[in-house]
């Protein structure tokens, strides 16, 4: 297994930049997901390390190799898309054997890793089977054998989920993370689900306009996110306007309307008088009785089974809190007053 370096990897087409000058280390044996919304640069970065893409400029190291001009098949990784790709006219047990026999391995070494991989994806029995009797998440398996029976250095995985429905990425997205756990093997996801970011990754990337944004573990960019692109786009947040009274260190006095709270802060700019963004996420959000708090009134609530969701308005700004949908936690009713509070360490100020 081998680590990945990427050393200023810049790519552009005529005047219009996929990627600006990445630097990026991905640890050996680490699950890393490169996540964004669509046109960021995530695919073509993954594309760039697969051999898919010529850099404009810029390296990539595969452990101590520098493989940027190595064409794919030199590299010795392992890729899976969202189409699967499995050959239609082939057995399972063919499919998988592909790569084995176009590296002219003996019938005997194909039928052991064969059988290995089977195990590996648990589809021990399918051998024969062929792609119209296969379920999405049985295609998948199938496709992640493929690549793994070859034993790479690396695997990467370009939005391989997004073709199944709800329940089976679900399924799919433990059933990835606990077979790579167990191989050790370095991993590359490419995604644009929060979610599958989330639950899957020791570290995610997080791009925007062809750069990353923040790299962090998944409890690091949830909880401590370091510009506002970043807050907003994963999970939910109440996002105020409010200005710097105070700074204390990476402590700051905050106002909006007539409220005054304490934050945290990691910008250098978020200084006394700079416009920020007050940052909250709605399961933060404590409602207590009226006349406890910072005041505040119900304006609608909404119903999600587990949750239960309300819309306050708070100086004259809406805050979204979250409660647990408990029998013995009172329902609020719309106009209610109520006052709202949150922990200063899981808030955050950051500049628009």
């Amino acid at each position: 297994m081998s680590d990945i370096q990427l050393k200023s990897l810049a790519k552009s087409y005529g005047g219009s930049v996929a990627v600006a000058g990445l630097d990026l280390h991905i640890r050996q044996g680490e699950f890393f997901s490169l996540l964004g919304p669509s046109g960021c640069g995530k695919s073509t970065t993954l594309r760039m390390i697969a051999g898919f893409i010529r850099p404009s400029s810029g390296q990539i190291f595969i452990g101590s190799d520098d493989v940027t001009h190595l064409p794919p098949e030199k590299r010795d990784i392992g890729i899976v898309f969202q189409n699967y790709a499995i050959f239609p006219h082939m057995s399972v047990a063919d499919n998988i054997a592909f790569g084995l026999k176009l590296r002219k391995k003996s019938k005997a070494e194909i039928e052991k890793a064969v059988t290995s991989a089977l195990r590996q994806v648990g589809l021990v029995g399918y051998e024969d089977r062929y792609q119209r009797q296969l379920s999405g998440g049985e295609q998948q398996r199938v496709a992640l054998a493929r690549v793994l029976v070859t034993e790479p250095r690396i695997l990467l995985l370009d939005e391989p989920l997004s073709a199944l429905d709800k329940a089976l990425r679900e399924e799919m997205k433990f059933w990835i993370k606990d077979l790579q756990k167990s191989l050790g093997i370095t991993t590359v996801y490419v995604t644009h689900d929060q979610d599958e970011a989330l639950t899957m990754s020791d570290r995610i990337g997080v791009m925007q306009k062809a750069r990353i944004e923040q790299v962090g573990t998944p409890e690091e960019i949830y909880e401590r996110p370091r510009t506002l692109f970043v807050t907003t786009f994963i999970g939910q947040s109440n996002v105020l306007d409010a200005t710097v009274k105070a700074r204390d260190g990476a402590r700051l006095s905050v106002a909006f309307g007539d409220v005054a709270v304490e934050t945290r802060s990691p910008e250098a700019g978020a200084v006394a008088g700079a416009a920020v963004k007050l940052v909250i996420r709605p399961e933060n959000v404590i409602i207590g009785p009226a006349g406890k708090g910072i005041p505040a009134t119900v304006m609608s609530e909404t119903y999600q089974g587990a949750l239960v969701r309300y819309r306050l308005s708070v100086a004259g700004q809406d805050v979204i809190a979250e409660r647990q949908n408990q029998s013995h936690v009172e329902r609020l009713s719309p106009g209610q007053a109520v006052s709202v509070s949150w922990d200063p360490e899981r808030s955050e100020a950051l500049m628009a």
